[in-house]
Protein backbone atom coordinates (compact mmCIF):
# COMPACT_ATOMS: atom_id res chain seq x y z
CA UNK A 1 0.00 0.00 0.00
CA UNK A 2 1.23 3.68 -0.67
CA UNK A 3 3.02 5.26 2.63
CA UNK A 4 3.35 8.57 1.19
CA UNK A 5 -0.23 9.83 0.54
CA UNK A 6 -2.81 10.24 3.44
CA UNK A 7 -6.86 9.62 3.40
CA UNK A 8 -9.11 12.85 3.43
CA UNK A 9 -12.39 12.37 4.17
CA UNK A 10 -15.01 14.71 4.53
CA UNK A 11 -18.34 14.58 7.16
CA UNK A 12 -21.45 15.93 8.00
CA UNK A 13 -22.89 17.47 10.72
CA UNK A 14 -24.05 14.74 13.30
CA UNK A 15 -21.19 12.25 12.01
CA UNK A 16 -18.45 11.57 14.65
CA UNK A 17 -15.67 10.18 12.62
CA UNK A 18 -13.81 9.71 15.88
CA UNK A 19 -14.17 5.80 16.12
CA UNK A 20 -13.02 5.08 13.00
CA UNK A 21 -10.11 7.25 13.14
CA UNK A 22 -8.62 5.33 15.75
CA UNK A 23 -9.28 2.26 14.63
CA UNK A 24 -7.74 3.38 11.21
CA UNK A 25 -4.38 5.09 13.21
CA UNK A 26 -4.11 1.30 15.12
CA UNK A 27 -4.25 -0.84 11.86
CA UNK A 28 -2.99 1.72 9.01
CA UNK A 29 -0.13 3.90 10.73
CA UNK A 30 1.54 4.04 7.43
CA UNK A 31 -1.52 6.00 5.82
CA UNK A 32 -2.26 9.09 7.82
CA UNK A 33 -5.73 10.03 7.83
CA UNK A 34 -7.78 12.94 7.29
CA UNK A 35 -11.27 14.07 8.42
CA UNK A 36 -12.75 17.04 7.50
CA UNK A 37 -16.62 19.01 8.28
CA UNK A 38 -18.27 19.57 5.46
CA UNK A 39 -21.86 21.24 5.35
CA UNK A 40 -24.70 19.09 4.06
CA UNK A 41 -25.62 21.19 0.65
CA UNK A 42 -21.58 20.95 0.25
CA UNK A 43 -21.45 17.25 1.36
CA UNK A 44 -20.15 16.10 -1.79
CA UNK A 45 -18.16 19.08 -3.26
CA UNK A 46 -15.08 17.92 -2.06
CA UNK A 47 -15.21 14.37 -3.63
CA UNK A 48 -16.14 15.64 -7.14
CA UNK A 49 -13.45 18.43 -7.05
CA UNK A 50 -11.05 15.65 -6.27
CA UNK A 51 -9.61 17.44 -3.13
CA UNK A 52 -11.24 14.60 -0.81
CA UNK A 53 -11.07 10.88 -1.25
CA UNK A 54 -14.49 9.78 0.25
CA UNK A 55 -17.39 11.62 1.91
CA UNK A 56 -19.66 10.67 4.75
CA UNK A 57 -23.08 11.95 3.71
CA UNK A 58 -26.63 12.55 4.51
CA UNK A 59 -28.65 10.06 2.06
CA UNK A 60 -30.17 10.26 -0.26
CA UNK A 61 -27.71 11.53 -2.71
CA UNK A 62 -27.14 11.69 -6.15
CA UNK A 63 -25.01 9.25 -7.49
CA UNK A 64 -24.15 9.75 -11.16
CA UNK A 65 -20.67 9.27 -11.37
CA UNK A 66 -20.12 7.99 -7.60
CA UNK A 67 -19.87 4.66 -5.52
CA UNK A 68 -22.29 4.71 -2.85
CA UNK A 69 -22.87 2.84 -0.04
CA UNK A 70 -25.35 2.96 2.90
CA UNK A 71 -24.28 2.59 6.58
CA UNK A 72 -26.43 3.27 9.29
CA UNK A 73 -30.22 5.33 9.79
CA UNK A 74 -31.24 6.89 13.05
CA UNK A 75 -34.14 8.45 13.87
CA UNK A 76 -35.97 11.82 13.16
CA UNK A 77 -37.05 14.74 15.32
CA UNK A 78 -38.94 17.66 15.60
CA UNK A 79 -37.35 20.65 17.29
CA UNK A 80 -39.41 23.51 18.16
CA UNK A 81 -39.16 26.70 21.18
CA UNK A 82 -38.83 25.03 24.81
CA UNK A 83 -42.83 26.64 25.74
CA UNK A 84 -43.79 24.47 22.63
CA UNK A 85 -46.64 21.72 23.11
CA UNK A 86 -44.37 19.37 22.14
CA UNK A 87 -41.75 19.89 24.82
CA UNK A 88 -44.85 17.77 27.18
CA UNK A 89 -44.06 14.50 25.17
CA UNK A 90 -40.98 12.19 24.56
CA UNK A 91 -42.08 11.25 21.46
CA UNK A 92 -44.93 13.18 19.15
CA UNK A 93 -46.49 11.53 15.90
CA UNK A 94 -46.41 13.20 12.76
CA UNK A 95 -50.24 13.61 12.66
CA UNK A 96 -50.08 16.06 15.48
CA UNK A 97 -47.94 18.78 13.22
CA UNK A 98 -50.27 19.04 10.75
CA UNK A 99 -51.13 22.73 12.19
CA UNK A 100 -47.45 24.16 12.45
CA UNK A 101 -45.17 25.44 10.03
CA UNK A 102 -41.96 23.28 8.66
CA UNK A 103 -39.67 25.25 7.53
CA UNK A 104 -38.85 23.11 4.86
CA UNK A 105 -39.77 21.75 1.28
CA UNK A 106 -42.42 20.10 2.07
CA UNK A 107 -41.44 17.40 -1.00
CA UNK A 108 -38.35 16.46 1.84
CA UNK A 109 -41.30 15.50 4.04
CA UNK A 110 -43.96 14.20 2.46
CA UNK A 111 -45.66 11.99 5.79
CA UNK A 112 -45.85 15.69 6.88
CA UNK A 113 -47.32 17.10 3.81
CA UNK A 114 -50.03 14.77 3.27
CA UNK A 115 -50.94 15.75 6.70
CA UNK A 116 -50.51 19.50 6.45
CA UNK A 117 -53.68 21.82 6.93
CA UNK A 118 -52.10 24.40 5.07
CA UNK A 119 -51.35 22.69 2.21
CA UNK A 120 -54.17 21.09 2.06
CA UNK A 121 -55.94 24.10 2.29
CA UNK A 122 -53.49 26.44 -0.47
CA UNK A 123 -52.36 28.59 2.82
CA UNK A 124 -49.14 27.76 2.79
CA UNK A 125 -46.38 30.93 2.71
CA UNK A 126 -43.21 31.02 1.01
CA UNK A 127 -39.94 29.51 3.28
CA UNK A 128 -37.94 32.24 4.39
CA UNK A 129 -34.25 32.32 3.47
CA UNK A 130 -31.90 29.96 5.12
CA UNK A 131 -27.89 29.03 3.92
CA UNK A 132 -27.54 26.69 7.07
CA UNK A 133 -29.25 25.06 9.70
CA UNK A 134 -27.94 27.06 12.33
CA UNK A 135 -29.90 30.07 10.30
CA UNK A 136 -33.17 27.46 10.11
CA UNK A 137 -32.73 27.09 14.42
CA UNK A 138 -32.92 30.94 14.58
CA UNK A 139 -36.21 31.17 12.70
CA UNK A 140 -37.63 28.55 14.92
CA UNK A 141 -36.11 30.26 18.41
CA UNK A 142 -37.40 33.38 16.71
CA UNK A 143 -40.80 31.01 16.97
CA UNK A 144 -41.52 31.69 13.03
CA UNK A 145 -41.96 27.35 12.70
CA UNK A 146 -40.55 23.82 13.73
CA UNK A 147 -37.80 21.61 11.57
CA UNK A 148 -37.33 18.22 11.39
CA UNK A 149 -33.82 16.92 12.04
CA UNK A 150 -31.92 13.99 12.14
CA UNK A 151 -31.51 13.08 15.68
CA UNK A 152 -27.30 13.44 15.64
CA UNK A 153 -27.81 17.16 13.81
CA UNK A 154 -30.32 18.60 16.42
CA UNK A 155 -27.46 16.88 19.14
CA UNK A 156 -24.81 18.93 17.42
CA UNK A 157 -26.41 22.25 17.19
CA UNK A 158 -28.33 21.80 20.48
CA UNK A 159 -29.64 24.95 22.05
CA UNK A 160 -30.75 25.77 25.77
CA UNK A 161 -33.83 27.57 24.35
CA UNK A 162 -35.45 24.60 21.65
CA UNK A 163 -36.34 21.21 22.60
CA UNK A 164 -35.95 17.71 20.08
CA UNK A 165 -38.43 15.39 20.63
CA UNK A 166 -38.82 11.70 18.72
CA UNK A 167 -40.68 12.15 15.69
CA UNK A 168 -42.82 8.75 14.53
CA UNK A 169 -44.25 8.45 11.14
CA UNK A 170 -41.78 9.37 9.11
CA UNK A 171 -38.97 7.95 7.28
CA UNK A 172 -35.65 7.61 9.10
CA UNK A 173 -32.34 9.13 8.17
CA UNK A 174 -29.63 7.46 6.64
CA UNK A 175 -25.98 7.88 6.69
CA UNK A 176 -23.61 6.46 3.41
CA UNK A 177 -20.28 6.67 2.31
CA UNK A 178 -19.75 8.04 -1.26
CA UNK A 179 -15.99 7.94 -3.44
CA UNK A 180 -15.70 8.76 -6.90
CA UNK A 181 -16.20 6.01 -9.79
CA UNK A 182 -12.87 5.26 -11.39
CA UNK A 183 -12.84 4.52 -14.50
CA UNK A 184 -9.31 2.96 -14.45
CA UNK A 185 -7.37 1.29 -11.60
CA UNK A 186 -6.18 4.21 -9.22
CA UNK A 187 -2.71 5.45 -8.96
CA UNK A 188 -0.51 3.39 -6.20
CA UNK A 189 -2.77 0.78 -5.59
CA UNK A 190 -4.79 3.65 -3.73
CA UNK A 191 -8.05 1.42 -4.52
CA UNK A 192 -6.89 -0.58 -1.43
CA UNK A 193 -6.67 1.85 0.94
CA UNK A 194 -10.62 2.69 -0.07
CA UNK A 195 -11.30 -1.21 0.54
CA UNK A 196 -9.55 -1.46 3.88
CA UNK A 197 -11.54 2.09 5.19
CA UNK A 198 -14.84 0.92 3.79
CA UNK A 199 -13.65 -2.45 5.82
CA UNK A 200 -13.25 0.04 8.67
CA UNK A 201 -16.22 1.64 8.89
CA UNK A 202 -18.84 -1.37 8.12
CA UNK A 203 -16.95 -2.82 11.70
CA UNK A 204 -14.90 -5.61 9.93
CA UNK A 205 -12.38 -6.78 12.84
CA UNK A 206 -8.49 -6.18 12.02
CA UNK A 207 -8.30 -10.00 11.05
CA UNK A 208 -11.60 -10.15 8.70
CA UNK A 209 -10.35 -12.17 5.79
CA UNK A 210 -12.21 -9.77 3.55
CA UNK A 211 -9.67 -6.89 4.57
CA UNK A 212 -7.06 -6.34 1.78
CA UNK A 213 -4.57 -6.16 4.50
CA UNK A 214 -5.59 -9.20 5.59
CA UNK A 215 -5.27 -10.89 2.25
CA UNK A 216 -1.61 -9.21 1.64
CA UNK A 217 -0.53 -10.69 4.91
CA UNK A 218 -2.11 -14.04 3.65
CA UNK A 219 -0.49 -13.35 0.73
CA UNK A 220 3.06 -13.75 1.71
CA UNK A 221 2.60 -16.68 4.51
CA UNK A 222 2.99 -19.25 2.24
CA UNK A 223 6.23 -17.55 1.02
CA UNK A 224 7.37 -17.91 4.82
CA UNK A 225 6.36 -21.12 4.83
CA UNK A 226 8.15 -22.95 2.39
CA UNK A 227 11.68 -20.98 3.06
CA UNK A 228 11.33 -22.77 6.07
CA UNK A 229 10.43 -26.55 5.10
CA UNK A 230 13.56 -26.00 2.54
CA UNK A 231 15.74 -25.42 5.70
CA UNK A 232 13.88 -27.94 7.83
CA UNK A 233 14.06 -31.01 5.03
CA UNK A 234 18.17 -29.66 4.38
CA UNK A 235 20.17 -32.91 5.58
CA UNK A 236 23.22 -30.45 6.02
CA UNK A 237 21.44 -28.12 8.11
CA UNK A 238 20.71 -31.24 10.64
CA UNK A 239 23.66 -30.64 12.97
CA UNK A 240 24.74 -32.89 15.02
CA UNK A 241 21.66 -35.86 16.77
CA UNK A 242 19.77 -33.66 14.05
CA UNK A 243 18.29 -37.54 13.57
CA UNK A 244 17.02 -37.94 17.06
CA UNK A 245 15.06 -34.33 17.14
CA UNK A 246 13.66 -35.35 13.83
CA UNK A 247 12.24 -38.99 15.34
CA UNK A 248 11.07 -36.98 18.34
CA UNK A 249 8.88 -34.13 16.82
CA UNK A 250 7.17 -36.62 14.06
CA UNK A 251 6.37 -39.14 17.12
CA UNK A 252 8.66 -41.66 17.33
CA UNK A 253 10.71 -43.09 19.68
CA UNK A 254 14.10 -44.93 19.15
CA UNK A 255 14.96 -48.22 20.99
CA UNK A 256 17.95 -48.44 23.44
CA UNK A 257 17.67 -44.51 24.04
CA UNK A 258 18.51 -44.02 20.45
CA UNK A 259 22.38 -44.44 21.29
CA UNK A 260 24.84 -45.85 18.83
CA UNK A 261 25.27 -49.99 18.56
CA UNK A 262 21.61 -50.51 20.74
CA UNK A 263 20.34 -52.26 17.04
CA UNK A 264 23.43 -54.61 17.33
CA UNK A 265 23.36 -55.30 20.88
CA UNK A 266 19.63 -56.37 20.71
CA UNK A 267 20.99 -58.67 17.30
CA UNK A 268 23.33 -60.56 19.77
CA UNK A 269 20.55 -61.14 22.49
CA UNK A 270 18.42 -62.52 19.80
CA UNK A 271 21.04 -64.94 18.77
CA UNK A 272 21.47 -66.24 22.46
Amino acid sequence: MPESRELKVTFVPGVTPGKWIHRWEERMPQVKLLAVPATESGQLDAVRAGTADMAFVRLPVEKDGLNVIPLYTELSVVVAPKDHPIAAFEEIDVAELADEYLLAHPEDFPQWRDVSSEIREGTRKPLPKMRSVEEALDLVEAGLGILILPMSVARHFNRKELRARILTGVDESGIGLAWLRADKPLADDFETVIEEFIGVVRGRSANSSRQPSVLAKQAEAPKKGSSTSRTSTNGKGGGKGGAGKGAAKSGLHLRGGGRPGGKARAQKRGRR
